[in-house]
């Protein structure tokens, strides 16, 4: 595996691949990687020829007081587990080669709507950061399809409209959460948890489970299973940011003709702001 800090020569590489004919797959990240990661790895080496993988953390997509300075950086541990499970090429540029002009006078790609809601509320101005370093990327690398993780059910639905809105030649593949055997999903901010606070994590799936069960028993008063969720977090010893009931498309408030359902559900628990989310139909 090759690692290239820089775009140009990220390009002669990635032009060769092409003129071979080769199908190219791409897995963007923050670094700070985990089994969840290298399943993205993996479904990327099903569908290409050659795998390029990224490791980025964005600032356009943290705000203020945020995890940035503190986010985990674990460069050398990536490259190995890239290159042990099949990747070719990693592209890991700095800030600067990233927005040379500075930040703040860079070009901005943003999904109205679907982007200020649920975490895009929460967090304003994350997911124009997302779709701004993700189309930037696209263009970097040029893949024939790009790998994202479900974990993040509203950043994959923006940044498949995104690519949709945009006519982007890239096919965006949903890869479904990793979780440990505790149903646990994988993320790089569980390493913010003690041993204390990881089973307590726990809970965050089992709310999202007991809600699935309640939903598919018959139940329909939303905003009621909504609150009772939230109060079974908190008494687990979580902070609530959400927890919604939606549709499965546009990913607004779920109603009773609804039949493809997602719970989006965010908490703070210390250190660590936790997501996840459980996708069901109801037929």
């Amino acid at each position: 595996m090759k690692t290239i800090e820089q775009i140009r020569p990220l390009r002669v590489e990635l032009i060769k691949a092409r003129m071979a004919g080769k199908r190219i797959g791409f897995v963007p990240t923050m670094g700070n990687l985990h089994d969840g990661h290298i399943s993205l790895v993996h479904e990327a080496r099903k569908q290409a020829d050659i795998v390029v993988s990224s490791i980025f953390v964005n600032p356009l997509q943290f705000g203020t007081n945020e995890d940035l300075g503190s986010y985990p950086k674990t460069l050398a541990r990536d490259q190995q587990l890239l290159e042990e499970n099949g990747c070719h090429l990693l592209f890991s540029p700095s800030v600067n080669e990233m927005y040379p002009n500075g930040q703040g006078i860079e070009t901005i790609v943003e999904v109205p709507g679907l982007s200020n809601i649920h975490c895009g509320q929460s967090r304003p101005g994350h997911f124009r950061g997302v779709s701004t370093v993700v189309t930037k990327l696209f263009g970097i690398v040029q893949p024939d399809l790009a790998v994202f993780g479900m974990k993040d059910f509203q950043q994959l639905a923006v940044i498949r409209r995104m690519t949709e809105d945009l006519s982007l030649p890239v096919s965006i593949v949903g890869v479904p959460t990793a979780r440990n055997r505790d149903g646990l999903a994988l993320s790089s901010r569980n390493g913010y948890l003690s041993a204390e606070q990881l089973q307590i994590a726990t809970q965050l799936y089992a709310t999202l489970s007991w809600i699935k069960g309640q939903i598919q028993g018959g139940r329909r008063d939303y905003p009621t299973l909504q609150e009772e969720a939230n109060s079974r977090l908190e008494a687990a010893g979580f902070k609530r940011d959400y927890m919604h009931i939606c549709s499965q498309r546009e990913l607004l408030p779920a109603t009773d003709s609804d039949q493809n359902i997602v719970v989006l559900a965010a908490a703070q628990l210390g250190p660590a702001r936790l997501i996840d989310n459980l996708a069901f139909d109801l037929n």
